[in-house]
C-alpha cells in the first residue's frame, strides 16, 4: 500500500463544488489502495480578504494576531473537505497544522518548519481516514500559530510527504504541469514530462509560479519525487525528481520570467573596505531581500556606483534605508527604477557548455531589447530588461532555443 500526499491550491478550492471535486479525487486515489493525506490552501481569495479585513480594523495589525487570523482560511478549507469526503460515504478527519505535528520557529508570517511529529496523521491513516491538513501553518514550541509565507501550502505538503515517508507528493493546481515557458505568453510552449530538482528550483526562484522554491528545495534534500498536475482534469503532469540525464538534446529546458523587479543604484559610492556591509546589513535588518548586485569597477580608485535589485513591493522600504545609508557613507545620492522585469534561461545541460550566453544576448538584440543587468548561476542566465519588453523577450528566447520542438 502506497502513501500519497496531495496538495490543492486556492483556485482548486474556490467554491463548494470544487471542494467536492477534490474529495472525489482523494477518494479515487484511496480506492486504488493508497493511504491519502490532502493538504489544502484557503478557498480562492480568502487570504487576501482576511488581510483587507484586518487593515480595516487597524493600519498596523499585530503580527501574532495576523498569523492567527490568516491560519483560519486553511482550517475552513480542510474542514469542508473532510465534510465532503464523509458526504460521499468515506472516512475523513481534518487537522490543523499544529494537530498534524508541524512545529515552526517564531517568525510570524515567514515561519520555517523546525520539525514534524506525524504520529497523529499516521494513527488516523491506520483508522482508514483520508486526512485533510490545513496548509500554510504550524505552531511554535509555545503553541502560538504561525504561517509559512508565500507558497506555504506547497512547503507543508512536501515536508509532510518527507516526514511520513510517502511514496510521492502530488501538487495539484490550475495548470497541467511545468511548461517550457508561460503558455499565456507562448501558446506553443510544451509541457515537460520531467524536470530536475535544480532546474525546477531555478525556474521557481526566477518567476515560474507553478511551485514555490522552498518546497522544491525540501524535495531535493530528501529526494522526494513531486508530481505537478491539474486539479481539473486527468492529464499527465510533470514529475520533479533527481538524476535527470544531462546530455539532453536541448540543453535549455525552460524560460522563466518575473515582473516583480525594481532596481536601486547608489551613486558615487566611496571605494573602500566596509562599504558593502554598511549598505546591505541595514537592508537585511529591514527584511529587504536583495537579488542581483552589480558594483562597477572604480575608475579613479576612489568612487564607484553600486546597483542591486529588490522585489517591487520592497522598493519603498529599500529606498528609505539606502537614502539614509548614502548620506552616512558620503555617496552622492540614489536612483531607482520600478519598471523592470527579468527573463531567464534554465537548464542543467548548460553547465560547462559555451555559447548559451551569446545566443541569449543575440536573440534579445535581434528583438530590440536592451539588457539592464545580467546575473548567472551554473545552470541559469538572467537578464533584467524593461518590464514592457518581458513578454517579447520570453517569446524571442523560446524561439531562439527551439523549445517548441520535442
Amino acid at each position: 500500500m502506497s502513501l500519497i500526499v496531495q496538495k490543492y491550491g486556492g483556485s482548486s478550492a474556490a467554491d463548494a463544488e470544487k471542494i467536492k471535486n477534490i474529495a472525489r479525487r482523494a477518494i479515487a486515489t484511496k480506492k486504488k489502495g493508497n493511504k491519502v493525506v490532502v493538504v489544502i490552501s484557503a478557498m480562492g481569495d480568502t487570504t487576501d480578504e482576511l488581510i483587507d479585513l484586518a487593515h480595516q480594523i487597524t493600519s498596523q495589525p499585530d503580527e501574532r494576531e495576523m498569523d492567527f487570523l490568516l491560519s483560519t482560511g486553511e482550517i475552513i478549507s480542510s474542514t469542508l473537505l473532510a465534510m465532503a469526503v464523509k458526504s460521499f460515504g468515506h472516512k475523513a478527519i481534518s487537522l490543523s497544522g499544529g494537530q498534524a505535528g508541524i512545529q515552526t520557529d517564531g517568525i510570524y508570517s515567514q515561519a520555517r518548519i523546525r520539525s514534524i511529529a506525524p504520529q497523529r496523521i499516521l494513527k488516523e491513516l491506520d483508522r482508514g481516514n483520508i486526512v485533510t491538513v490545513a496548509g500554510f501553518q504550524g505552531v511554535t514550541e509555545d503553541n502560538d500559530i504561525t504561517t509559512l509565507g508565500r507558497g506555504g501550502s506547497d512547503t507543508t505538503a512536501v515536508a509532510l510527504a518527507v516526514s511520513l515517508k510517502a511514496d510521492m507528493c502530488h501538487i495539484y493546481t490550475d495548470v497541467e504541469g511545468v511548461f517550457t515557458a508561460d503558455p499565456r505568453l507562448v501558446p506553443e510552449a510544451l509541457k515537460l514530462k520531467e524536470v530536475d530538482y535544480e532546474e525546477m528550483m531555478e525556474l521557481a526562484t526566477y518567476g515560474a509560479k507553478v511551485m514555490h522554491p522552498r518546497a522544491v528545495e525540501i524535495g531535493q534534500i530528501y529526494n522526494m519525487p513531486i508530481l505537478v498536475a491539474s486539479s481539473f482534469n486527468d492529464s499527465p503532469g510533470t514529475v520533479i525528481h533527481g538524476g535527470f540525464p544531462m546530455e539532453v538534446r536541448n540543453k535549455v529546458r525552460g524560460i522563466a520570467h518575473d515582473l516583480n523587479v525594481a532596481k536601486v543604484t547608489i551613486l558615487t559610492v566611496p571605494d573602500r573596505p566596509g562599504i558593502a556591509s554598511a549598505i546591505f546589513e541595514p537592508l537585511a535588518e529591514a527584511k529587504v531581500s536583495v537579488d542581483t548586485i552589480v558594483q562597477n569597477a572604480s575608475i579613479d580608485g576612489k568612487t564607484t556606483d553600486l546597483t542591486f535589485t529588490v522585489a517591487r513591493n520592497d522598493l519603498r522600504k529599500a529606498m528609505k534605508v539606502v537614502d539614509s545609508v548614502a548620506k552616512s557613507i558620503g555617496a552622492k545620492g540614489c536612483a531607482n527604477n520600478a519598471k523592470l522585469g527579468k527573463v531567464s534561461i534554465v537548464g542543467t545541460g548548460m553547465q560547462n557548455t559555451p555559447g548559451y550566453a551569446a545566443r541569449m544576448f543575440r536573440a534579445l538584440y535581434d528583438a530590440g531589447i536592451n539588457i539592464e543587468l545580467i546575473t548567472t548561476s551554473e545552470i541559469r542566465i538572467t537578464c533584467i530588461v524593461d518590464e514592457a519588453k518581458v513578454p517579447e523577450a520570453v517569446r524571442a528566447l523560446h524561439k531562439a532555443f527551439e523549445l517548441d520542438k520535442e
